[in-house]
């Protein structure tokens, strides 16, 4: 092989030394039952999948869509699409039929992998409105019963008839190999191109921020679908020759916390929002449980309260560290890595070779940037967080969007579209992102600081802060509140609630109306989507 591809970085180079017997993979079922995948046995599966794709007629550069649950599958048709040369493109199998045929359009789709519930339930539904997709395979039950016509195989017996020896072909650094889609909290997602010499960022971060080494236990919680379930889901463990730890089930707080004993895991990277969950089944819980393995615990795609760190270090007997990134970063930037001084709310400070600075922003929220010309902030300022271009996992494109991608690049700086602060010590905190912020009589208020603040009362499990029209300053700051377990909603707790966040705010930030909702709205990927809750509120 010439150059760079990132399924050699992950399973070939491992695969051919004393590695080959090593657990790669370990995709643990509904009844806790352990099917394991060593480096070897997942080099040859791979090389069977990059072969089938040869068979197909798929060319270098064409893509690839996942469309499964967690299972052996997804890592054979990921990793076996990169050894081919073509791009990969993992979805969520929570999407329903139109987000599903929407990815599918806008990522010029030629192969889907899919499973057979979700061939039945999703995507036969928009086969016939895709044109460019030429083959479906999919796993499981499938008896070929009227859906889909030619163009779908079972996939099984596809691999078994192919050789398990592949030779990858030349492909560098540069080349287009994965493809993920944002989360449309704020608008309609688009599809940010990554390339194979991304798999640097990714062994480099998590070697830096989790500690992550060979022979470790790796555990992401993240949903297959986004780019956390592939970047460190997926090739950041196998990158580090770790083992990395697979739940084939939705969440259950009895069970998460039996994987972490079982498999004695050491890294566990999972989300806020998991944690608060975990929060809500009590301290008592966790006591249960020999979690004496765990060295380092992480989350990420939503900013982490202060609470939640602490109930780490209380009930897990490790503090949670907070990481930052997002989908066109591709890698974490921003993190707290276990030597560094943890400040419980921070999302920490740059990874070595990251140049981030807070920049100040004009009347519209946005970073002011002219030229090569900006202004940056105090410490302790709000502004627009902005990175240095350059490092391995930046976003190459928007797919068919050049203006979009242009426009994040202004004088030298990718501006992220975060609003955050950075303090004296160098630690960066998240305030909001700058669709979300809210102009209240002169003020720009970040949501996550009032979400903050109202999570810290007893009676809040979650909380979700946007603006509401109002005559006179504009817009109000209106909660949306999730109530925790033995509280009910009523006057008397709203109005508890709403001092609780003057005390702590002031007036001009905290909520001035309060509305007890116990379905907030949530992506797959777990990250509130505000857009919803405004939009909520105009209906009224």
């Amino acid at each position: 092989m010439d150059g760079v591809n990132i399924a050699h970085l992950a399973v070939d180079r491992h695969a051919a030394g004393p590695s080959a017997d090593q657990d790669a993979v370990r995709f643990v079922d509904r009844a806790g039952g352990v099917t394991a995948l060593t480096y070897g046995e997942l080099a040859r599966e791979t090389n069977r999948f990059a072969n089938l794709l040869r068979t197909l007629g798929v060319r270098d550069g064409e893509s690839v869509f996942t469309l499964t649950a967690r299972l052996p599958v997804l890592h054979t048709a990921v990793l076996g699409t990169l050894k081919a040369g073509a791009v990969s493109c993992p979805l969520s199998p929570m999407f329903g039929p139109e987000p599903v045929r929407e990815r599918l359009v806008r990522g010029d789709a030629v192969v889907l992998v899919t499973t057979a519930p979700l061939l039945r339930r999703t995507v036969a539904r928009v086969l016939d409105a895709v044109p460019s997709l030429r083959h479906v395979l999919v796993a499981g039950d499938w008896e070929g019963r009227g859906v889909g016509g030619p163009r779908v195989t079972e996939i099984s017996g596809a691999l078994a008839a192919e050789p398990d020896t592949f030779t990858i072909g030349p492909t560098s650094a540069e080349d287009p190999a994965l493809l993920h889609f944002t989360s449309g909290t704020t608008g309609p997602p688009k599809a940010a191109v990554h390339v194979h010499g991304a798999a640097a960022a990714h062994q480099a971060s998590a070697e830096l921020v989790f500690g992550l080494g060979p022979g470790d236990v790796f555990w992401c919680t993240a949903e297959p679908g986004w780019v956390t379930g592939t970047s460190y889901g997926i090739i950041a463990p196998l990158a580090c020759r770790a083992t990395s730890v697979v739940d084939m089930c939705e969440f259950d707080a009895s069970r998460w916390y039996a994987v972490l004993e079982q498999q004695r895991v050491n890294v566990w990277y999972t989300s806020p929002t998991a944690i608060r969950m975990l929060m809500r089944a009590g301290d008592d819980l966790a006591h249960q449980f020999d979690l004496s393995s765990l060295r380092c615990i992480a989350s990420v795609g939503e900013p982490l309260a202060p609470e939640c760190v602490h109930w780490g270090e209380r009930a897990l007997g490790r503090p949670v560290r907070d990481t930052w990134w997002q989908t066109e970063t591709g890698a974490i930037m921003i993190g707290n890595p276990p030597s560094s001084r943890l400040k419980p709310g921070s999302m920490g400070r740059p990874l070595p070779g990251i140049t981030a600075a807070v920049l100040r922003c004009g009347d519209d929220g946005r970073a002011q940037v002219r030229d090569a010309s900006a202004s940056p902030a105090a410490p302790g300022e709000e502004g627009e967080l902005a990175l240095r271009p350059g490092w391995p996992s930046m976003f190459r494109a928007y797919l068919h969007d050049e203006a979009a991608y242009r426009a994040c690049f202004v004088g030298g700086w990718y501006l992220t579209g975060d609003i955050a602060r950075q303090d004296g010590d160098g630690y960066f905190w998240f305030v909001g992102r700058a669709d979300d912020m809210i102009k209240s009589a002169g003020h720009f208020v970040g949501p996550f600081e009032v979400e903050r603040v109202l999570t810290a009362h007893p009676a809040v499990a979650e909380a979700a802060a946007v603006g509401a029209p109002d005559p006179v300053a504009g817009e109000v700051v209106t909660a949306f509140v999730t109530l925790r377990d033995g509280y009910s909603p009523s006057d008397e707790l709203r109005r508890e609630l709403i001092a609780w966040g003057r005390t702590r705010l002031g007036a001009a930030v905290a909520p001035r109306r309060i509305t007890f909702d116990d379905r907030l709205p949530h992506t797959t990927s777990g990250k509130i989507v505000r857009r919803s809750l405004r939009e909520r509120q105009a209906s009224r």
